[in-house]
């Protein structure tokens, strides 16, 4: 999902106090009513009360949603603050926030969202357009703020008009149609201005809602207020009796009185916390600790979940990079560069890579062979119709002899048409495992073929220099996960020009023609609002992929959560990195022998 981020880092605070805890005499004794038309939460009506503790492994920097670097800033900072929209994780549907319903136009460029009446901020002051205005024109578009999502919601150089109709109406043209954004503009937290507009105008926001801040200056709109902070300790939250959410009963959410964050030291300690009983959810059980939590949750009071698919997976790469380097050279052997950049050779190495047997044997079939960019995990943009290159040997030989590559008489080696031996180095990062297993096998299968795979384990440091610096390496085995489910949020790997686009990033212009394809597709799957056409651009967008194989995609892990017994409203998905609380106001203690 899309969050308010920033590398800016700034030290001080403007307009923080010190002090830790919640001064209960700074707010009113009690909430205002719900507005007139709150939102209705999905989930069964449940029972309010009791402390909800989440593992962290290092403690949050900031309460400011623009600067929350790290990821337990960002944990804590999505339960502070509202949002235009509300997207529905497990259904991938976007849905009501704090605007209760809106409109496009007939030119798909001019949206106008009406705003849900009565809603107030933690503080007790009104929520009104004045605040999305604020948020965006103020804020978003300021580059000394915004420094890293800035471009985002700019089409060629200018931005979205956002502006005022009325008390509780905004309307946002864009310059071009922009597909999602309802999943993109629409998920940006907003900000108070009553509280901010100051900070704003001198140019200190970026000093804002720190950890030193009194908790009552740190104003939201979303189930949770800051009630204290201990710093490198803990993060205490409390219920915001503001919220603009109930459940059918007309109960106010959220049901957990408060969430704490405590800080472990590191993920280690985020699972020997919660193993011991000290925090109530593990988002993410890797599957080499899944033994581990197996055997605890026969004796422990939790439960251990397998969320199906995950949106992880593996992958093979060759560079095919036709650049040089600061000396003139080029970057891969021309030889070989030749092979990596033939769809034959990468289709070939693919039907040689028997993908069910690192199911079996490193994963302990806890993880599905994978032929695509995207696969069960996101069913709503999922292709089931890509083609596959399976492990077929015979089919491999095959494909390679129809390129002149064939085995040399004697030892089987496989050369190409000149004689020259096929063979490259290829890396991966050390200290993971499962995936140094994976490439062994790899490295197993393709000798098989006659192929000589020379497998290097590198320092994760090293090895992202060589892949997004030097440019100078021959294969890579890595993984990529996240991303989000809409196709707009995989720009950064498939366009061309774009940095991930890992086997040839920064392309001036697209150097084959299948990659000028997929530029177009996905430019055109942003320009239109019909779901189908955008649904059919990115599906051959998936089966290009399929067919050329720039990434040769391997196994994909399942995902296992594990949260304690008797946590009801559980609605697990896969496509956020949180995958069991996404939808944390929702969730309460069911009593037991319930």
């Amino acid at each position: 999902m899309l969050r308010l981020l920033s590398c800016a880092c700034l030290c001080g605070l403007a307009l923080a106090f010190a002090g830790c805890g919640r001064n209960s005499g700074s707010q009113a004794a009690s909430a205002h009513p719900l507005p007139p038309s709150p939102l209705i939460a999905k989930c069964e009506p449940g029972r309010p009360g009791g402390r909800f503790v989440i593992p962290v492994s290092v403690a949050p920097n900031t309460f400011n949603p623009l600067f929350a670097t790290n990821a337990a800033s960002d944990a804590v900072t999505r339960l502070l603050f509202g949002t235009l929209i509300n997207l529905d994780l497990a259904s991938e549907e976007p849905g009501p926030g704090l605007a209760e319903s809106w409109s496009v136009a007939p030119d798909q460029k001019t949206w106008t969202f009406k705003l849900r009446p009565g809603v107030r901020w933690s503080d007790g002051q009104p929520f009104s357009a004045d605040d999305v205005v604020f948020t965006w024109n103020e804020i978003m578009y300021n580059p000394e703020f915004n420094r890293v999502t800035f471009d985002l919601f700019r089409i060629g150089g200018r931005n979205f008009d956002v502006h005022k109709v009325d008390d509780l109406t905004v309307r946002v043209t864009t310059p071009e149609v922009f597909a999602p954004l309802l999943e993109f503009f629409g998920i940006v937290p907003l900000l108070p201005r009553h509280v901010l507009e100051s900070a704003v105008r001198e140019k200190v926001f970026p000093l804002t809602y720190g950890l030193k801040s009194r908790p009552e200056r740190i104003v939201g709109c979303g189930p949770y207020r800051v009630k204290e902070v201990r710093p490198g300790q803990s993060t205490l939250l409390e219920r915001n009796p503001e919220y603009w959410v109930a459940d059918k009963a007309g109960r106010r959410l959220p049901y957990f009185d408060e969430v704490m964050f405590t800080v472990t030291g590191g993920p280690a300690g985020d699972a020997r916390s919660f193993l011991e009983g000290k925090s109530d959810v593990f988002e993410t059980v890797r599957p080499e600790n899944y033994f581990e939590f197996q055997r605890a949750s026969t004796v422990a009071r939790f439960q251990l979940l397998n969320l199906g698919l995950g949106a992880e997976r593996d992958f093979l790469w060759f560079n095919q990079n036709t650049g040089t380097n600061s000396q003139g050279q080029p970057l891969v052997n021309p030889a070989r560069l030749k092979w990596f950049r033939n769809q034959k050779f990468r289709q070939a190495i693919s039907c040689a890579i028997d993908r069910e047997r690192i199911v079996r044997d490193v994963y302990g079939g806890r993880a599905q062979a994978i032929y695509g960019f995207i696969s069960d995990e996101n069913p709503r943009w999922n292709n089931p119709n890509i083609p596959r290159f399976a492990f077929d040997p015979a089919r491999a030989r095959a494909l390679l002899a129809e390129i002149g590559i064939k085995p040399r008489a004697g030892d089987g080696r496989m050369v190409d048409a000149e004689g020259v031996p096929i063979e490259f180095t290829f890396y991966s990062n050390s200290g993971n495992p499962l995936r140094d297993k994976s490439a062994l096998l790899v490295q197993e299968d393709l000798r098989k073929l006659g192929v000589q795979a020379n497998y290097v384990p590198l320092d994760y440091r090293a090895l992202i220099t060589k892949i997004n610096g030097t440019f100078e390496y021959e294969a890579a085995l890595m993984g990529l996960g996240g991303g989000g489910g809409d196709p707009a949020s995989q720009m950064n790997v498939l366009r061309s020009s774009e940095e991930l686009h890992q086997w040839f990033p920064f392309q001036k212009t697209p150097s084959t023609d299948w990659e000028a394809r997929v530029d177009a597709l996905m430019d055109a799957q942003m320009r239109t609002l019909d779901f189908a056409q955008r649904k059919k651009d990115f599906d051959e967008v998936q089966a290009i992929l399929s067919d050329q194989l720039p990434m040769i995609y391997t196994v994909s892990p399942f995902t296992y959560s594990a949260i304690r017994a008797g946590v009801a409203n559980l609605r697990p998905s896969v496509l956020s990195a949180y995958h069991l609380t996404w939808n944390l106001e929702e969730l309460y203690y069911k009593p037991a022998g319930k």
